[in-house]
């Protein structure tokens, strides 16, 4: 019983550390997307889908910062398609998460570092471009902002006043002007924000933060119950057994949503026991909460499972590619 209440504890303990410190971070991004659901018009829209042209440049630097923060914001933002689909991409797989505190706390040479931080980022850039280029291709780089679309299947209230608009939010998407064309909230065409200042957009972000935050602590709980007892030191067996069949299982295991697989990883490479290709195919896909974000607020299962895939591929391909051409850090 005393060791039940002890991992209860621990895991307890570890989801409000692994979850709670986001809040902050998802209320300024909803804040934000509220904020331009209110005030910009479709002029103003095309220009934040113009701009995102060169974000995975952006989107590759900004991930790499040690934290798993930034996926989570990128996954919000990807699914009111505020940024590009290759702007998301490029910060998973350069979403850095645990390695970088592990690698200095391990003394991993500065070289070394700044070699797999600098690769991480290239091939976030280089894979978003990619992206973005095949979306163009299929003519599927043109959506529109999906932010109200959010909020409607949230059922935040941003929408009351107008019953066809709450009765029936894929209109607002499809048919924005028509259906809100006489809503007291009227998103296109009338300033809300300006006649009753911040508090309708504090209002629906607070909601959106809270839904949100309670779903990735749920979610949390459940992994770090698992990983606690069937502990990380199977998930490093399971790894060290074959250095090819290592470079599939570390991307299995970096697709887990929490920060342990990437300490892991980081861990196992500095010790000698996974190889280069192994060690960058599982921190590819080491995104952190950012898949738990993409399906809480992307609701299109296939697609997710379609940007999954070709994450957990991205990461098996790079770390082949490493592995074959015998590239060390």
């Amino acid at each position: 019983m005393d060791e039940f209440l002890h991992i209860t504890e621990h895991v307890l303990e570890h989801s409000v550390a692994d979850t709670f410190y986001l809040i902050p971070i998802l209320f300024v991004t909803y804040v934000v997307m509220e904020w331009l659901e209110h005030k910009t018009g479709s002029k103003a829209q095309e220009a934040v889908q113009r701009a995102g042209a060169a974000g995975p440049i952006v989107g590759a630097l900004v991930g790499v910062v040690p934290q798993c923060g930034f996926s989570a914001v990128a996954a919000t933002l990807w699914a009111g398609r505020v940024i590009t689909f290759g702007t998301f991409f490029a910060v998973l797989l350069s979403t850095s998460d645990e390695m970088l505190p592990i690698f200095i706390a391990e003394q991993a040479p500065l070289s070394t570092i700044l070699k797999i931080l600098g690769v991480k980022i290239m091939i976030g850039m280089v894979m978003g471009f990619a992206a973005d280029a095949m979306l163009r291709l299929m003519r599927r780089d043109n959506e529109k902002l999906r932010i109200h679309e959010i909020c409607a299947q949230d059922n935040c209230h941003c929408t009351d006043g107008c019953e066809t608009c709450h009765d029936h939010p894929e209109l607002v998407y499809e048919h924005a002007d028509d259906c809100c064309s006489g809503c007291t909230h009227e998103h296109h065409h009338h300033d809300h924000a300006h006649d009753a200042g911040w508090k309708p957009i504090l209002k629906s972000a607070l909601i959106h933060t809270i839904q949100i935050t309670i779903f990735i602590f749920v979610i949390t709980v459940v992994l770090n119950a698992i990983l606690e007892v069937v502990g990380e030191d199977v998930l490093g067996d399971f790894l060290s057994s074959n250095q090819l069949l290592a470079i599939f299982g570390a991307a299995l295991i970096g697709l887990i949503p929490n920060c342990a697989p990437s300490i892991v990883i980081a861990q196992l490479y500095m010790e000698g026991v996974l190889g280069a290709g192994a060690m960058l195919s599982g921190l590819l896909v080491s995104a952190g909460i950012g898949l738990l974000v993409l399906v809480r607020t992307n609701r299109r299962p296939l697609q997710n499972v379609i940007i999954i895939a070709l994450l957990y591929g991205t990461g098996v391909f790079w770390g082949l590619l490493v592995n074959f051409l015998g590239i060390t850090f």
